[in-house]
């Protein structure tokens, strides 16, 4: 029935009139075919197959089976007629622009069939049917003598779809109406065939409405595609004449044919929120696109497309689909259950292109005022009216009065896609904040203790702000400073009341308090309130002091505290035993060792004797009372003024001295101040009359340990310094009226003798030496200010001190570290044979060789093993002899050989020295002169010594001289010297 011939005749006459046409027509096949299209061949069947369901108003049905190298496309719906024929035959015209709702409207989807067959077919029931061939075409073409050069251009390529042919051969199988048939043209397009079957899913029912099932035969393997299960929202009108001029104003005639548009989401019923893997990420318009779409879900819209059918074309078409599509996804979001999941398809506003990017913005735009959120008490409302919490159930329900608009669990306050909803995330410690005032003023202890059961306890810092209700009716922030009452304390509540403590009402009471920094209301904890502490440094001016410090004393007791382990205790007020009121640390125990020690003239009261009857001396002198010396025991302190006061006599110096022991460490920057792990001092040494008794009791156990140095954490190492204990006696005249630091031991270091007195027989060495007493040359130049200490002593020129002391004291010095002592500003030094303390004024000198003495000899020297000068130097700050005198040569002598004889005693001798008969070095007349590597000398001794040091054998000098004066006595010196000590080779 179709005219096929009249087709091909009218085709063959405009391409012979106008061999251009057939140029063009060639080249726009191959450019859909090969282009557009090239991978469109199983969306254009399942169009084809979409559009004649609806044409013929029933169930859209397609198979596609894929076999021995041929595919078959079978559908149902209204059959080929001429109409399709023609719209198949040609390009860019098709036959449905009148259909709404048909998927094909561009007129040139058929010429998919091109990229993978040269003899495709179709045929149906009631018309019959035509089919295409490449090689007949091509023939047709070859006949006509003025297609002849463009078909040679072409190299024989002609297009295959402009030439149809008649064909009722086809087998339409049963239960379908339409057979379409493609050999493949190799094995490449049958892969391309294979991979766009595999890639087939529910995007095509889905984009095509009249379409419920597609069928994919591959090999005897079958499988069926439909939209069920699927959630779709649809939006669809028509335009009227002034929308048509408006928004086509930009578009082919053949579009603005066609005044009808459609958008539709859709979403996976069992996979909201991810399409990811079940449909390509693309616009579908209403086949798909090359347009990214990073969108949870499929869309389908009436776009308008660019010319080669990948790309939405902009204009205001465009832009007007895009507000439809931005209303519709929201209506979408509506439409699905108001769970968590819903989060996963708000998108945020970063776009893969320009349209993806246009139609977040109109959504994100609409979300925020969208009823959308389910809270847990007033139902669905729009996000900018909610408000998150991370929280369990259990706690989100409990605080949902007073959060307004609060998600229930599950709802992630972290999710991003909140922020897009405008949803207001509340932190927990702004939760904690809300929990407060007017909106908990009706809430009962047992409220609050259900509220503890189930607050979050992983977020402390968060927390730690929670209102807490008193047992006095009070509401207090943060449990930090409350105390709760267990079954297990043990402490009178009775007691407690002069005290003013914050006790935590028994109702409310619940373990998080604790952990929240509430503490346990033992006896030791009570002490430790800083509400008890108030209450002991304010009752010396309370009206009524007794009732604090009968509870003070009482808890004390039950502590188990001993004396010194509360120092803050000595300012609870207690009475005296002529009545009247004292801190009590300003009372002693009567029959306390203390007692005789103190001086007679110090202010200290007498305990009240029922107090001492009642509590016990122990308990007395635990609250600060005084017994025997009362000890500071503390850990972990901080060295800090800050800090560091345990209200002790010069505590402040001994930490300033402290601090100065660690410079090194200090240089550096720390997290922390230095801390010492356990810190004891004895009180109260200030007021000491009877010393050999206090040193008496001090050195020995329990309270020598105060004595020991304290061990001190700085920069991550541990270093010793002198305990407060130790530090105070070492200051104080203790020891006979003198400090420790102006005596020795007895057994001391020969070196300290009348530098230092003699220690006061009696006390132990060890403890001696911890409060400052001197034992030998070497610890006190290890210790903290010793070398400068030694050099103010070689100063006072009221202390005697040989020469070879002297020289002993100058060698140990000069290996001390220069950067530890300050330049002194008298030294001891030797001058024309004397000792003497000289003046730095004076011009001393370190002598560093010999032969510089005479040039010096005028001067205080400070006289060392030369090898030591150097370094002595240094200490001291002083000139080294060479360095205040030229040392030149200014004399002429002769140059002579060194004796042969010399050389067998000292193998390192010149050759040659220089005599002079009478030598001047600086104009001055010396003996001998090592210069500028030469020896000069005049006389038998400057010429011993010049060669003895030249060699580097100064203690040889003697022997020298000797051999000089009798070389006949050599091999008797040589004997000699062969049998000196191992220990002076």
């Amino acid at each position: 029935m179709f005219d096929t011939a009249r087709l091909r005749d009218t085709v063959l006459a405009a391409w012979t009139a106008s061999p251009a046409r057939f140029r063009e027509d060639a080249n726009a096949e191959e450019d859909f075919a090969l282009g557009g299209y090239r991978d469109r061949l199983v969306v254009e069947l399942a169009q084809n197959a979409a559009d004649a369901a609806l044409r013929a108003g029933v169930p859209g049905r397609l198979r596609l089976t894929l076999a021995d190298g041929v595919l078959l496309a079978v559908n149902v719906g209204a059959p080929l007629d001429e109409t399709g024929v023609e719209g198949l035959s040609t390009l860019r015209v098709s036959g449905k622009k009148d259909e709404a709702g048909a998927a094909g409207r561009f007129g040139v989807g058929f010429a998919a069939v091109v990229s993978v067959s040269d003899t495709p077919s179709i045929a149906s029931r009631a018309t019959g049917g035509v089919r295409w061939s490449r090689e007949e075409s091509a023939a047709l073409v070859a006949a006509r003598p003025e297609l002849a050069a463009e078909l040679e251009g072409r190299e024989g390529h002609v297009p295959l779809l402009r030439l149809p042919f008649s064909d009722d051969s086809l087998e339409v199988p049963e239960g379908y109406d339409t057979v379409v048939r493609l050999p493949l043209r190799d094995q490449a397009a049958e892969q391309a065939v294979r991979r766009m079957l595999e890639e087939a899913g529910p995007a095509l029912p889905l984009s095509m409405p009249a379409l419920e099932a597609v069928e994919i035969e591959v090999d005897g393997r079958t499988r069926t595609i439909s939209a069920e299960g699927w959630h779709v929202v649809a939006e669809s009108g028509t335009f009227g004449p002034e929308q048509v001029a408006e928004l086509f104003a930009d578009r082919p005639t053949e579009e603005r044919a066609r005044p009808y548009w459609e958008v539709r989401w859709a979403v996976p019923g069992d996979r909201r929120g991810d399409v990811r893997g079940v449909v390509h990420r693309v616009v579908h318009a209403p086949t798909p696109s090359d347009e990214p779409l990073d969108l949870p879900a499929l869309l389908i819209a009436s776009f308008p497309m660019t010319t080669d059918r990948r790309h939405v074309a902009p204009g205001p078409l465009t832009d007007f689909l895009v507000a439809r599509a931005a209303e519709a996804y929201v209506r979408l979001l509506g439409e699905l259950p108001a769970t968590p999941d819903l989060l996963d398809l708000v998108p945020g506003l970063m776009g893969k292109g320009a349209l993806d990017a246009a139609i977040r913005r109109e959504i994100v735009k609409a979300l925020p005022d969208t009823p959308l959120l389910p809270t847990i008490s007033e139902g669905v409302v729009p996000g900018n009216q909610a408000r998150a919490v991370e929280g369990q159930a259990a706690f989100l329900e409990k605080i949902a009065g007073i959060v307004p608009g609060l998600l229930p669990a599950g709802w992630s306050s972290r999710h991003p896609a909140l922020t897009t909803l405008g949803v207001r995330r509340v932190d927990l410690a702004d939760v904690v904040d809300m929990l407060s005032g007017e909106a908990v003023e009706d809430k009962d202890p047992a409220w609050w203790r259900s509220l503890y059961e189930v607050l979050p306890a992983d977020d402390p810092e968060a927390i730690g702000a929670i209102a807490v209700p008193l047992a006095d009716g009070r509401l207090v922030r943060g449990p930090r400073g409350t105390l709760v009452l267990t079954a297990e304390s043990s402490v009178d509540p009775a007691l407690l009341a002069p005290l003013g403590l914050r006790i935590v009402h028994p109702g409310a009471a619940h373990p998080l308090l604790l952990r929240l920094g509430a503490a346990e209301a033992t006896p030791r904890t009570v002490l430790e309130d800083p509400l008890t502490h108030a209450a002991v440094s304010e009752s010396l001016n309370s009206t009524d002091p007794e009732p604090v410090a009968q509870a003070v004393l009482a808890l004390v007791d039950a502590a188990g505290l001993t004396a010194g382990e509360a120092p803050w205790l000595a300012e609870l007020a207690l009475r005296g035993a002529d009545g009247e009121l004292y801190a009590a640390g300003e009372l002693l125990l009567a029959e306390g060792s203390l007692a005789g020690l103190i001086d007679v003239e110090v202010p200290f009261g007498v305990a009240a004797p029922d107090l001492v009857e009642k509590f016990g001396p122990h308990v007395l002198a635990a609250a600060g009372v005084l017994d025997g010396f009362a000890v500071v025991n503390d850990s972990d302190v901080l060295l800090d003024p800050a800090e560091c006061d345990h209200d002790l006599d010069l505590e402040d110096e001994w930490l300033e001295a402290v601090l100065d022991l660690l410079p090194g460490l200090l240089n550096t920057d720390l997290d922390v101040p230095p801390v010492v792990r356990e810190f004891t001092a004895v009180r109260d040494l200030e007021y000491v009359a009877d010393w050999p008794s206090a040193l008496a009791l001090l050195s020995r156990p329990p309270l020598r340990a105060a004595l020991r140095p304290l061990r001190v954490l700085a920069a991550g190492e541990t270093v010793e310094v002198p305990s407060y204990t130790a530090w105070w006696l070492s200051r104080h005249q203790v020891l006979g009226g003198r400090r420790p630091t102006e005596l020795r031991l007895p057994t001391g270091d020969p070196l300290l003798f009348g530098l230092y007195g003699e220690a006061p027989a009696g006390i132990d060495a060890d403890a001696l030496k911890m409060i400052g007493v001197r034992s030998t040359l070497a610890e006190l130049l290890d210790s903290h200010g010793g070398p400068e200490e030694l050099l103010d002593l070689l100063a006072d020129s009221s202390i005697e001190v040989d020469r070879a002391q002297l020289r002993s004291l100058w060698i140990a010095l000069a290996a001390v570290d220069p950067a530890r002592v300050s330049p002194p500003e008298a030294v001891r030094a030797v001058l024309k044979g004397t000792v003497t303390v000289a003046d730095v004024e004076d011009g001393p000198v370190v002598v560093e060789a010999p032969d510089l003495l005479a040039l010096v000899e005028d001067r205080p020297l400070v006289l060392a093993p030369f090898d030591l000068a150097e370094a002595l130097s240094e200490v001291l700050d002083l000139p080294l002899a060479g360095e205040v005198v030229t040392g030149a040569v200014t004399s002429a002598g002769i140059e002579k050989p060194v004796p042969p004889e010399v050389r067998s005693l000292l193998p390192g001798a010149p050759a040659t020295y220089v005599e002079h008969d009478e030598l001047l070095v600086d104009g001055r007349p010396v003996p001998w002169r090592f210069f500028e590597g030469a020896v000069h000398a005049t006389g038998v001794d400057g010429l011993a010594r010049g060669l003895a040091w030249a060699a580097g054998q100064w203690g040889d000098r003697l022997a020298v001289a000797a051999l000089l004066r009798d070389p006949a006595r050599v091999p008797l010196l040589l004997a000699e010297a062969d049998l000196d000590p191992t220990a002076s080779i």
